[in-house]
């Protein structure tokens, strides 16, 4: 008989209280402790918070950036202002010097010349500057269509 209990388990019938712990089938994992319903109200409320903070984040960093950028806005309007006195003083600085070796008359008369001859110099530089920016935006088509004809 005890040979007939080793055929039976080696045809194929179950196993007896002596079988191996790896050849048990394993247990269903626990229930979880939160619906789905829950997890969904904790995201949204994480979601809610998250945005909130980030708003607040967002306002304080542009209340920074306009503090910062009135200041360098003053800043370069002074640094301006007192370049403009500077060159004034140069230009009456070159009258006085220019004064001794021609009358005042000619001496002003070189300082405002030299002066407008910067400025003309300055101007025409600009103007090349500005056709080639406008060129870099014109489209392709307007560039490659003859003069005054556009598509």
């Amino acid at each position: 008989m005890l040979e007939n209990e080793q055929d039976g388990a080696q045809e194929g019938m179950a196993p007896g209280p002596e079988a191996a712990p790896d050849e048990q089938a394993p247990s269903p994992p626990p229930p979880p402790d939160d619906s789905i319903v829950e997890e969904l109200g904790t995201l949204v409320d994480d979601a809610r918070l998250y945005a909130t903070a980030e708003i607040a984040f967002q306002k304080t960093r542009a209340k920074l950036v306009g503090k910062n950028v009135g200041v360098a806005a003053g800043a370069v309007v002074l640094a301006i202002i007192l370049l403009h006195i500077a060159l004034i003083a140069l230009a009456v600085g070159f009258v006085i010097a220019l004064e001794p070796l021609v009358t005042i008359w000619g001496a002003i008369a070189i300082v405002v010349g030299v002066m407008l001859l910067g400025v003309g110099v300055l101007t025409y530089l600009a103007a090349s500057k500005g056709r080639l920016i406008a060129e870099m935006f014109a489209s392709d088509a307007e560039a490659d269509a003859p003069d005054g004809e556009t598509q």
